[in-house]
This record gives structure tokens, sequence and C-alpha cells, in this order.
């Protein structure tokens, strides 16, 4: 998960992008679904289409605000705290 809202922040690292993208055919045989494993995760979740739009429109605005208020924001604690507060186990 915390790889799906990276990537929709545009902060995925190389290296994980394509170990995610070399384990797509085995995921997608395991779950029978066709797709990137981007699209995989969204259609095992059932997120709806706008949701990386909307992960990174709140990526955006608190990053403008940390700026402003002359903080850094990390991408990957940003990916955590959202996965934890939106997806708890």
């Amino acid at each position: 998960m915390d790889c799906y809202v990276l990537s929709s922040i545009g902060e995925l690292d190389e290296q994980q992008e394509y170990a995610l993208n070399m384990m797509a055919p085995k995921l997608s045989s395991a779950l029978g679904i066709n797709g990137s494993w981007f699209d995989m995760v969204a259609t095992q979740m059932k997120f709806p289409p706008n949701l990386p739009l909307k992960i990174k429109q709140i990526w955006e605005n608190g990053k403008a605000k940390a700026d402003a208020a002359g903080y850094s924001v990390d991408p990957e604690q940003f990916a955590r705290e959202f996965v934890d507060t939106n997806f708890p186990t």
C-alpha cells in the first residue's frame, strides 16, 4: 500500500518500481487480474479511479503548508501515515 501511495504522489523510486513491475506477472496469476501492479492493487482493494488524484492533492496541499512553515516533508513518512490512517488493519 505504501508503494501505491508513493506512486500516486510521484515519489516511488526506480528500484521499487522495477521490483513491482517484475512481480506483476506473478501477482496477476495469483489474483486473476490483468494490468500493472498499480492497477491490480486498485482493483483488488476496490479503489475508486480518482483515488490517486486525491492522494496527490492531499500530498501537494500538505507539502505546500509545510514548505511555507519552513518544514520538510518525507514522502515515505507521508505514505506510511496515509496508509495507517486510511487503511487500518
